[in-house]
């Protein structure tokens, strides 16, 4: 590289620190309160400090309200728990690549010890990522249909 080394932004200079949580015994319909005056449409799930789940918008919809669960149940009901994440020492690509992978466009940035200390979304990377054709090609990947979040029926 001629002497000079490539810059590598990492997730924790993109990241957002103030993240808006909820715990796994609050109420769904707090989550969806929570997500309304926030303008949020997810919500990491949070035990004490630890990452324990994320619940979307989609999740109350979906899980909650055409799955018949009251919104006066807690959030671990409907929560997903199987998150992925990412570190603030990740380089951006990294992230990039788990959000393709998992088809998300927001990931939980935890450190070593599960604890929650920012997130990251795809906007945030298009925002501050000089690889535009990354961050394109990355959302390209979270919208290919694989059955596993699309909602058209499986076939008989």
């Amino acid at each position: 590289m001629n002497g000079l080394e490539e810059f590598i932004m990492q997730v924790q200079e993109i990241m957002t620190q103030l993240v808006r949580s909820i715990g796994p015994s609050d109420t769904i319909f707090e989550a969806a309160r929570a997500m309304a005056d926030f303008d949020v449409g997810v919500l990491p799930v949070v035990e004490g400090s630890r990452l324990v789940g994320m619940v979307t918008d989609r999740d109350i919809a979906v899980r909650s309200t055409a799955g018949g669960v009251s919104p006066s149940m807690p959030v671990r009901r409907i929560m997903s728990t199987n998150v992925a994440t990412c570190s603030p020492e990740d380089s951006i690509e990294e992230a990039l690549g788990a959000m393709a992978n998992e088809q998300v466009r927001r990931l939980p940035v935890c450190d070593e010890g599960d604890r929650l200390v920012g997130i990251i979304g795809l906007g945030d990377a298009a925002n501050r990522d000089p690889d535009e054709a990354e961050v394109g090609s990355t959302l390209a990947e979270i919208c290919q249909q694989t059955g596993l979040h699309c909602q058209e029926p499986a076939a008989a």
